[in-house]
């Protein structure tokens, strides 16, 4: 599959062959769907990551009525996921800035846009707990919600540097004690 190949090896050394291979087309079959070639398919795989993601986070939070402890399923899916994530590789964030970022504006753009997007979903999630009372309004939602997106990609490396949670638990803990200080205990 091609979000594994981008997500494991980037864009550069991800070659058609390696797509012909993983995905038993033609290069024209290929090309048919994907004029653009490697960029476009560079682009569908990491939406297709990225969706992964998007759905499993979603079926854990859904289940969940408070605003805070949806925040906090997100981290524990994080860390549920540190060694066995939704796309081979890893998270397709941080592979694509990693491998692409600088190198491919259109998947620098496609990041960009993703993490805008996690940090508008945590500030809206805040926001509803605020209106329902179940969040005090103390803190600027906007750089908790950085903080947030920030501990969670770094506790992910430095997990996978030293092999195991631990390090991620480490590193997430403040954003869990911000969340708990702000939460209404009414």
């Amino acid at each position: 599959m091609a979000a594994e190949l981008f997500n494991e090896k980037g864009f550069a050394a991800t070659s058609m062959k390696d797509i012909m291979n993983a995905s038993q087309k033609s290069k024209g079959a290929i090309y048919g769907h994907f004029p653009g070639g490697k960029l476009d398919i560079a682009l569908a795989a990491y939406d297709f990551a990225v969706e992964q993601v998007y759905d499993q986070v979603g079926e854990r939070t859904r289940v969940v009525s408070h605003s805070l402890d949806k925040l906090i399923a997100v981290i524990d899916y994080y860390r549920d996921h540190i060694f066995d994530p939704p796309v081979r590789g890893g998270c397709p964030i941080q592979n694509t800035l990693v491998h692409s970022y600088a190198m491919i504006p259109e998947l620098k753009q496609r990041v960009d846009h993703t993490v805008s997007d996690w940090k508008r979903r945590i500030i809206k999630t805040l926001d509803k707990g605020v209106e329902s009372g179940e969040v005090l309004e103390k803190v600027n939602f906007e750089e908790l919600a950085l903080q947030f997106i920030g501990q969670i990609q770094g506790g992910l490396i430095l997990a996978k540097s030293q092999n195991t949670q631990s390090a991620f638990d480490i590193v997430v803990e403040p954003v869990l004690t911000k969340l708990e200080l702000i939460r209404n205990k009414k």
